[in-house]
C-alpha cells in the first residue's frame, strides 16, 4: 500500500537559546517490505542540516541553529510502497552480525522478574520462533498501554514492574526477555498507519528478532502482531537511544517544549 507521512515538530524555548542542536533519525531506507517514493526535511529559519550514516546505517541528519532560537519548526514529508513480507526483513542494510544485538543496555537490562517472566512464557519452546511469538503475545496481556505512565528514559525493568507503559516500553521488554532467551533483538522505530486514525500523537516502536532459517522478523508487542504494510520502518538499535527519531540538546538557561502534529495515512485517503 502507499503510506503519506506529514511529521511537523515545533521546539518552543520559554528564553530564547543561545543554540540547539538535533540528531535526527527520520528517513526511512529502502528494502525489499519499503519502497521510497519521496521524502524531505524542511525546516523554518536559518540551520544547518547535515546528512550521514550511523553506526547501524540508519539514516541521520544533524540539525544545529546558532542563537538566539526562540522556536524551531521541523517538517518531515514524504510517500512509502509498503509490501507484507510476513515480518521478514530483506533488503537492509547490516552492519553487525547478530550476535551483536544480544547486548544488553541499560534501558534493556533484565532482572530476575523479566528473566522469570521469559521462562515461564517461552522457555519450554524449543524452537526461537515459536519464543518470539509467545514472548509477543504475552507482554500486552501483562503490561498496560498508558500514555502517561512512563517517560523516554524509563527502564524496562521499571516499566515491567510498575505493568504499564507506551510502545517503546513493550518494546524494551521484549528485547529484555528475548535477549536472556538467547534470541538476538533489536529496537525498530517508525511509523503505524491506522485506518480511521490519521492525526497520531507519535511514531510508534516494535522489534526485530534474529531467527535461524529465517533472518530479521518483526514483533510488534503493543499490538501482538508481526509488521504488515501498514509499517513504516525508521531506524534500528539496541534500544531506544539507538533509534529515537528525534534527539538533541540546547544551550542556555531556558525550557523547551515541544508541540508534534502527525499524519500518517493512505495515498488513497489523502485523495478523497
Amino acid at each position: 500500500m502507499r503510506i503519506r507521512i506529514t511529521h511537523e515538530t515545533v521546539y518552543h524555548y520559554r528564553e530564547p537559546a543561545r543554540s540547539a542542536i538535533q540528531l535526527l533519525r527520520l528517513t526511512p531506507r529502502g528494502s525489499d517490505s519499503q519502497t521510497i517514493l519521496s521524502w524531505n526535511i524542511d525546516m523554518d529559519g536559518e540551520a544547518r542540516l547535515m546528512r550521514r550514516e550511523d553506526w547501524y546505517g540508519n539514516i541521520a541528519h544533524s540539525l544545529s541553529v546558532s542563537g538566539p532560537v526562540s522556536q524551531i519548526v521541523l517538517r518531515v514529508a514524504g510517500e512509502v510502497e509498503t509490501t507484507d513480507t510476513a515480518g521478514v526483513i530483506r533488503g537492509g542494510v547490516e552492519r553487525f552480525p547478530e550476535v551483536f544485538y544480544l547486548r544488553e543496555t541499560p534501558l534493556t537490562r533484565a532482572d530476575a522478574d523479566i528473566r522469570e517472566f521469559a521462562q515461564v512464557t517461552a522457555g519450554h519452546f524449543t524452537n526461537p520462533l515459536d519464543q518470539a511469538h509467545a514472548l509477543m503475545n504475552a507482554i500486552p496481556k501483562r503490561l498496560r498501554f498508558d500514555t502517561q505512565a512512563t517517560s523516554s528514559t524509563t527502564l524496562g525493568t521499571e516499566a515491567f514492574a510498575a505493568g504499564h507503559g507506551v510502545c517503546q516500553d513493550f518494546t524494551h521488554i521484549f528485547l529484555s526477555a528475548a535477549r536472556s532467551l538467547k534470541i538476538p533483538a533489536r529496537y525498530v522505530s517508525g511509523y503505524l498507519h491506522k485506518p480511521g486514525e490519521i492525526e497520531q500523537e507519535a511514531g510508534h516502536a516494535w522489534v526485530e528478532a534474529y531467527l535461524p532459517d529465517l533472518g530479521w522478523v518483526s514483533f510488534d508487542p503493543t499490538n501482538a502482531v508481526s509488521a504488515t504494510e501498514h509499517y513504516v520502518r525508521l531506524a534500528i538499535g539496541l534500544d531506544y537511544l539507538d533509534a529515537a527519531p528525534v534527539r538533541g540538546s540546547y544551550y542556555g538557561a531556558t525550557h523547551e517544549a515541544l508541540d508534534v502534529r502527525l499524519r500518517i495515512e493512505s495515498a488513497r485517503q489523502a485523495q478523497a
